[in-house]
């Protein structure tokens, strides 16, 4: 992960045209090559960006293609579409031409660019004194920025991130559920988890007191669409005399007041479920399915 702090402006062309006015920003090159531009203020969102796959160059002056750079800063539209060769050769035509890719970077755990030495006290340059360029693997699409002054650049190794962990998601609902049966009412029974359709499986499907089938539908946020999906598997499963009659109970963290009316108006119970209070009963049993 390279984390350069610089005076830039941005020119991005291709499918959309998009500009960014010089200003101090945050520039985030990672390893797998993407380059995103974040602001001190607003959104979390970067305020431009690359997304892999695609080939970062670097430039500086000197360099055979600077005074095309140059314009690009200006014109928009004036983009060298030769550029975007990821042909290595393509890049190696100048000795002063330093192109280099962000693989490269993440060998060494924190670097710093000597370039930014004293640069508490440099002033910035009315001009760019280098370019970032990163260009679609595949696609017309070109980020190009322009560096006035930078005030730190520096490499980092992340290593390999476990990713997140989510808690309540509609799996983990399912699975207490499950496990808590007897919530849709006394004397209920599991069938199965994930029951087989020809439109896909329904989330529980268990009998209640009265050996009648239940299909349950789960939601974290239950809306119109799970109603809706609710409707297509009960409808189906109604079909099957071996089942038949099937009811329908719509289960979710919040249901919003539509979805509750239309799940009311085609004979569907709607069933509030507390994560908090089902993840503190959980049984720890191992169920089959």
């Amino acid at each position: 992960m390279r984390i350069i702090v610089a005076d830039c402006s941005a020119v991005y062309s291709g499918r959309l045209n998009a500009m960014l006015p010089r200003a101090t920003r945050v520039i985030l090159v990672k390893a797998d090559s993407s380059v995103l531009i974040f602001s001190e203020l607003g959104s979390y969102k970067p305020l431009n960006w690359m997304a892999a796959p695609c080939t970062v160059h670097e430039y500086n002056p000197g360099s055979e293609r600077w005074e095309s750079l140059l314009r690009d800063v200006y014109v928009d539209d004036d983009v060298d579409d030769a550029d975007c060769d990821t042909d290595e050769s393509a890049h190696d035509s100048s000795d002063n031409e330093a192109n280099t890719s962000t693989d490269n970077r993440a060998s060494s755990s924190s670097t710093e660019n000597p370039r930014t030495e004293g640069s508490s006290s440099q002033e910035a340059s009315s001009v760019p004194i280098a370019f970032l360029r990163a260009c679609a693997n595949k696609g017309p699409d070109i980020l190009t920025i322009a560096i006035y002054a930078v005030h730190s650049d520096q490499t980092f190794d992340l290593g390999i991130d476990p990713g997140l962990v989510k808690d309540g998601v509609e799996d983990h609902l399912q699975r207490f559920l499950a496990e808590q049966i007897e919530r849709i009412g006394k004397g209920a029974q599991l069938v199965r988890r994930e029951y087989p359709t020809a439109v896909g499986p329904v989330d529980i499907m268990a009998k209640d007191a009265d050996g009648t089938h239940v299909a349950i539908e789960i939601k974290r946020h239950g809306g119109i669409d799970g109603v809706e999906q609710l409707t297509r598997y009960c409808k189906l499963l109604n079909r099957d005399p071996l089942l038949a009659p099937v009811r329908g109970i719509f289960a979710a963290q919040t249901i919003t007041p539509q979805a509750r009316v239309l799940a009311t108006e085609r004979g569907f119970e709607c069933l509030i479920l507390d994560y908090d209070d089902m993840k503190q009963q959980d049984s720890g049993d191992i169920t089959l399915f």
